[in-house]
């Protein structure tokens, strides 16, 4: 958690950091507290504002975001998860098709291949695969990485979404309702280092059930 939002720190943007603790109970919470403490006593170059939101229970990913998103006050809302899989020193590469091409909304994608890149399983790729290809076929959109963490949307686009995802369902929910739109959506390759379970990844094959579910309702209904 601390090297990550010393990498979200360093990033060269303005920018508020809201930090979403989801109930966690491996002393996430006093790491937070003394970074917030820290915050007000040094004030971080480029840091306009620090936000700690702390949930009494863990109610999951998607509800995290939802919390997240209506506290947001900038421009372009990013989405970072804490596990480093992906490095916040990609910003300025996903932000660039704001700036040249007026993009509403941008994918981060795992799998359009840039530099170097750590070899993951074929069940995990064939996973993510298979949800991006429902998706793109439900929603009417073509993505090559539909489950990607690094989803940015201008503010006012992600605000105006009726979120209803607590859990991984999320993913295909924000994607359904990105479709739905009519929004300048551009894909942008990013470095990925996926984790194992033995390292703490915790996605299993009910989340892929739960994703699946998911892409049926939020484009059909």
């Amino acid at each position: 958690m601390e090297l990550l939002l010393h990498e979200v720190f360093d990033t060269p943007f303005q920018k508020e950091v809201i930090i979403i603790n989801d109930g966690s109970r491996d002393g996430t919470k006093n790491v937070l507290e003394k970074i917030e403490r820290d915050f007000q006593k040094n004030p971080v170059p480029h840091v306009e504002r620090l936000r700690v939101i702390h949930k009494e229970k863990n109610a999951g990913k998607g509800a995290a975001i939802i919390t997240g998103v209506k506290e947001a006050t900038g421009d372009i809302i990013v989405i970072q998860d804490a596990d480093l899989e992906l490095s916040p020193k990609e910003y300025a590469k996903l932000l660039e098709p704001f700036e040249k091409y007026e993009a509403d909304i941008v994918f981060g994608s795992r799998f359009q291949m840039a530099g170097t890149r750590r070899v993951f399983t074929t069940t995990k790729y064939l996973a993510n695969r298979l949800l991006t290809i429902a998706s793109n076929i439900f929603s009417g959109i073509y993505l090559t990485d539909m489950e990607t963490c690094y989803k940015l949307f201008k503010r006012e686009v992600i605000q105006s979404f009726d979120l209803r995802s607590n859990r991984f369902g999320i993913e295909p929910e924000l994607t359904a309702k990105a479709a739905k739109g009519k929004y300048k959506i551009y894909e942008v390759p990013i470095t990925y280092n996926p984790r194992s379970h033995s390292e703490g990844k915790k996605i299993g094959w009910k989340d892929g059930l739960e994703a699946l579910a998911a892409i049926v309702k939020y484009n059909l209904w």
